[in-house]
């Protein structure tokens, strides 16, 4: 089992590195930040349900994390915090999916941040469409997780803990309710620390600088 989540880390490890080849110091200390505190949101505020699923707000700082650098940086974020408190917990079987459904939130929250919904480029004046724009990036990866919570843990519960497949399929059921809840609060929570965060951070100089399509246009026809 600590083979299995080895391979696991090392996998997503080298895949994020070939994606994103270059981490700044700013980010690199960021996303230790974000992953410390995913670990002491799970630790210190967690209702744990039966069969192993909980309510807790570490979800919260991997979407933060995404939205305020990119998909990587927020998934590694959530997936260090959140798998270490799995193998602190004494439970490397659920650090196993764990790494990889954290992971998976950041990358969706950062792909749907900065590519579709082009948060860093929008205008915060236009407070409506500005924080519509901020849910959907925060709530993409989280309302994902909804879906691949349960069906991770199905195939975990199996074939790795060797539940029977009945047990499985009803455990499934708790957690993907559970999650739904926790996907809906930690959604708001991610929204209200960005808006309250990111302009800190931005005049501080701490977050990456993206600038917009029309810009680099401009540059290559002058």
């Amino acid at each position: 089992m600590w083979l299995l989540l080895a391979v696991v880390v090392v996998v997503i490890l080298f895949a994020s590195v070939l994606y994103k080849r270059t981490f700044t110091p700013h980010e690199l200390a960021l996303t230790g930040v974000m992953a410390a505190l995913s670990f002491a949101a799970y630790l210190f505020f967690r209702v744990p349900f039966y069969g192993g699923s909980s309510f807790h707000l570490g979800n919260t700082f991997t979407a933060l994390a995404a939205l305020l650098m990119d998909g990587v940086s927020g998934g590694l974020a959530g997936a260090i915090g959140l798998a270490l408190a799995d193998v602190l917990a004494g439970d490397p079987g659920y650090a196993i999916t764990t790494f990889v459904l954290k992971f998976i939130i950041g990358v969706v929250c950062g792909l749907t941040a900065h590519r579709l919904c082009r948060i860093d480029t929008a205008d915060p004046a236009r407070r409506l469409p500005y924080v519509l724009r901020v849910t959907a990036s925060a709530g993409s990866g989280l309302l994902v997780n909804v879906i691949t919570d349960p069906l991770l843990g199905y195939f975990r519960n199996v074939y790795i803990f060797g539940q029977d497949y009945s047990v499985a399929q009803a455990l499934a059921g708790v957690a993907g309710g559970v999650t739904l809840v926790n996907s809906l609060v930690s959604t708001v929570c991610a929204v209200l620390l960005y808006l309250a965060v990111r302009p800190a951070l931005d005049r501080a100089g701490l977050l990456p600088r993206r600038e917009p399509k029309g810009s680099v246009h401009q540059a290559k026809k002058a």
